[in-house]
């Protein structure tokens, strides 16, 4: 096994250096056939372990965490085999369960302590930390909307518990790059590392940053126990800091056919499904609001992205604005629309998103207590 997982990190390892996000649907779903979620479960800490690569599609709503198990089911897997993978898939429903009944701008359970500032250390910016494996994966951030779900741990904990800035303008600063930004997660993750969300916060040194980075790198200021890092004074490395200026750069409105008697389905960054009412007559579009992306900003790369993912929609127009201008300027028969915590005043048929398990609903103090009801119906589906 150990020779297999060497396999796995070096042709891991090259493919991280040229990773690209294909758009086209039939492509997509080949990403989900060609996942390894045995494999995954044993290697998915490791910075290029058999990561799937599948969350940017999840979050952008093209394919739901249900249909990604659907589809490991088909393939004859068990549960037990792949309950790590499964676990992974459920974590994305339980925050999204969470940012359905609490503010996510919010501390969940407890005020993060100590805070020095409301800023970020621009080391972290300019990935300039002097820890190779964080600066790395910073630039690959930059250059292609991904981060190793550890690195982005990593990243937090070095902002957060070391540099001791309060969580919520960093976690901006990542959502704003990543192409898989989902505000739960990220806001959800934050909050854990710095102990808004846990009991404890979540310490990394040196070595632990080497074995799962394949990186050996020594004499750093993390190069010490955690114990140590938990007393020290904040870094000189992550003592400079900086207020960010993130704005989002959307595209103007461009509708050129509307058909009044006939129903709108809309779609907006958290749902881009190729799928959805697929069959039926009526007018398809994507709603940018620009007062949501005021608040939650993402870059020119995410826009582009999403736009490039409208080639699976037939006749997709774009209307920038909020939904109540949407249906003044643009009347129809019915709107319909996907749930999602983020969908700000709109208004006509909502329809609910495809969970692993729909009956596990509301708040649960931890992703266990979530995954204890969750995983008595997950069962059944095997």
């Amino acid at each position: 096994m150990q020779q297999t997982a060497d396999n796995i990190f070096e042709q891991n390892q090259q493919k991280t250096l040229k990773r690209i996000f294909h758009t086209e649907y039939e492509q997509i779903l080949t990403s989900i056939d060609d996942v390894d979620p045995v494999t995954y479960g044993i290697t998915r800490n490791h910075l290029h372990g058999a990561i799937t690569y599948l969350s940017p599609y999840i979050s952008r709503g093209v394919i739901s965490t249900r249909m990604v198990l659907d589809k490991m089911i088909t393939r004859g897997f068990k549960l037990y085999q792949i309950e790590s993978f499964v676990k992974e898939l459920c974590w994305r429903d339980y925050f999204q369960r969470l940012a359905q009944v609490r503010n996510l701008n919010q501390s969940i359970k407890y005020e993060q302590s100590p805070v020095a500032h409301h800023e970020i250390p621009e080391s972290i910016v300019n990935a300039s930390t002097g820890i190779e494996a964080i600066d790395d994966a910073i630039h690959e951030l930059y250059e292609t909307g991904y981060m190793h779900n550890h690195c982005r741990m990593y990243t937090a904990f070095l902002t957060c518990n070391l540099g001791r800035a309060h969580w919520l303008q960093p976690a901006r600063w990542m959502y704003y790059h990543l192409l898989d930004g989902d505000w739960a997660s990220n806001a959800c993750s934050w909050q854990w590392v710095c102990g808004a969300n846990s009991s404890k916060k979540y310490y990394a040194n040196q070595d632990n940053i080497n074995k799962y980075s394949g990186i050996t790198q020594k004499e750093t200021f993390l190069d010490k126990s955690y114990e140590a890092l938990a007393s020290d004074p904040i870094p000189i490395e992550l003592a400079e800091t900086i207020e960010l200026q993130l704005n989002t750069v959307l595209p103007e409105t461009d509708i050129r056919r509307w058909n009044e008697n006939a129903p709108a389905f809309v779609y907006n960054y958290y749902n881009m499904d190729p799928l959805w009412h697929r069959d039926e007559i009526g007018n398809r579009v994507l709603l940018l609001d620009p007062e949501i992306f005021k608040q939650y900003p993402v870059s020119a790369k995410c826009i582009d992205f999403l736009l490039n993912l409208c080639i699976n929609i037939p006749d997709m127009q774009i209307f920038t604005g909020s939904f109540d201008e949407l249906t003044k300027q643009y009347p129809a028969h019915y709107y319909y629309y996907k749930e999602h915590p983020l969908n700000i005043g709109y208004n006509g048929k909502e329809e609910p998103r495809d969970w692993i398990v729909p009956d596990v609903a509301g708040y649960h103090p931890s992703f266990f207590a979530y995954w204890k009801k969750a995983e008595r119906n997950i069962k059944r589906l095997f």
